[in-house]
């Protein structure tokens, strides 16, 4: 899917407010909550997102989601990671 179609796709699922975000190679988000559920589908680099005591790496084409209130921190891979998130 293109970035229109994927952004187009979590409009449909209720994702109001959608944007591309790009992070640097091992930028890192200390543990920190968002007042709405979130959904971060990775385009290219990867994201090691750790949430209720698991941590898991998002490489391009996989996509994770964050509850509204849940804490999670993030860290990006070693070339960096551009992501499409959408906001509900």
């Amino acid at each position: 899917m293109t970035e229109k179609e994927l952004a187009e796709k979590l409009k449909r699922e209720g994702f109001s407010h959608t944007y591309v975000w790009q992070d640097g190679p091992g930028a890192f988000y200390p543990g920190h909550t968002h007042p709405t559920k979130t959904a971060h589908i990775i385009l290219s680099g990867e994201m090691t997102l750790t949430m209720n005591g698991s941590t898991e790496t998002y490489r391009a084409g996989t996509r994770c989601n964050v509850p509204a209130g849940t804490v999670h921190s993030a860290k990006m891979g070693p070339q960096g990671c551009r992501y499409l998130i959408g906001e509900r």
